[in-house]
């Protein structure tokens, strides 16, 4: 029987109209905090954002003309108004300049058409039966194979074709449709390259080769800076029998995109983007930090639970951020790597000898 592709379906009924919060999603019943947070804006505050923008504007330039001059320039600049946030209409263009997948758009012209039209993948119908699991309450996904659905199926698509290595991974949907938020189909499928190929931070493509290799040695690095960075907690989870598998995975497959509140999600965003990797550990770090004392005190399974579900009040980027730039991991994180591959390099050879 012939594959379908998701061309071949007809585009289901448009959602009827429900209340959107300001990035898109469907409001939930109960207070939406990134909702209160517009709402409680004052004059003052909302004249500060335009400040802000006047001043990224200046600092981009035209379409991003005079980025790398300023960054060369005034480096700490950049990191520093980048940690307090990009303004919201201008994070598309900025993440395709901090991330350098402008540069690989300018210099690959027609190759995604290529790959979205011309190639074929064998995950397409994978991509197909997941998609509407990817941001199904935001209004640009909810109409089923509607434009939405079909812009995150060829970035997928094209992606899965361009590095058949990794192919297709469920968690790539997510930061395939956190980027098409903010960018066309093209400008997302290069990001999506610049961020698992590796153009400015090292490769993130482990996350999704088969047997998941990074996460494994992310989970590994994580849980050794816990134990070493929180100490009672760290001995609280061995005594409960919890390890990273059972909470942080998904932080590191979809850098935060999955569960968290979408505002905060985009400001981790813009100093992952900027910074690295390094930014997942220091939020999982400040988030056990901030809510150390009622987590030592819970047995497993209420345990587990807060770990899925952390409070309101711990979610909020202008509590958790500060606490996360504040924590200093790139060192250990380089050692406990080397000292990852060196147990795991060990692990390889046993196995490889146990064949012969």
């Amino acid at each position: 029987m012939e594959k379908k592709r998701i061309d071949d379906y007809e585009p289901g009924p448009v959602p009827s109209p429900r209340a959107l919060d300001r990035f898109g999603f469907v409001k939930q019943e109960h207070n939406n905090s990134s909702d209160a947070f517009t709402k409680s804006r004052s004059a003052s505050e909302h004249e500060r954002d335009e400040r802000r923008v006047r001043k990224w504007r200046k600092m981009i330039g035209v379409g991003g003309s005079d980025w790398k001059h300023y960054v060369r320039r005034k480096p700490h600049v950049v990191k520093r108004r980048i940690r307090k946030g990009i303004p919201d209409c201008l994070r598309g263009l900025v993440w395709q300049l901090i991330s350098g997948s402008r540069d690989l758009l300018l210099m690959n012209p027609g190759v995604y058409e290529q790959l979205v039209i011309y190639e074929t993948s064998a995950s397409e119908l994978d991509i197909i039966r997941d998609i509407s699991r990817t941001f199904p309450s935001h209004v640009f996904f909810q109409q089923r194979h509607g434009p939405g659905q079909r812009s995150l199926y060829n970035v997928l698509k094209a992606y899965s074709v361009y590095d058949r290595d990794v192919g297709y991974v469920q968690g790539m949907g997510f930061l395939a449709g956190l980027l098409l938020l903010y960018m066309s189909e093209e400008d997302a499928f290069w990001l999506l390259v610049a961020l698992l190929k590796g153009a400015v931070h090292a490769p993130m493509e482990g996350l999704y080769l088969v047997g998941l290799p990074l996460v494994q040695q992310y989970l590994f690095q994580f849980e050794q800076l816990v134990r070493e960075f929180l100490p009672k907690l760290g001995e609280h989870f061995t005594q409960e029998m919890i390890n990273p598998s059972m909470y942080a995975s998904q932080w590191f497959i979809t850098v935060f995109s999955y569960s968290f509140p979408f505002h905060l999600a985009l400001r981790i965003w813009d100093v992952f983007l900027s910074e690295g990797v390094k930014i997942v550990f220091k939020v999982g770090l400040a988030l056990l930090k901030y809510c150390h004392d009622d987590l030592v005190k819970l047995p497993f399974e209420k345990l587990i639970q807060a770990l899925r579900n952390f409070p309101e009040d711990a979610m909020d980027p202008d509590t958790l951020l500060p606490m996360a730039y504040s924590i200093k991991v790139s060192k250990r994180l380089e050692e406990l790597k080397l000292e990852y591959e060196k147990n795991n390099g060990k692990l390889v050879r046993s196995a490889e000898l146990g064949r012969k």
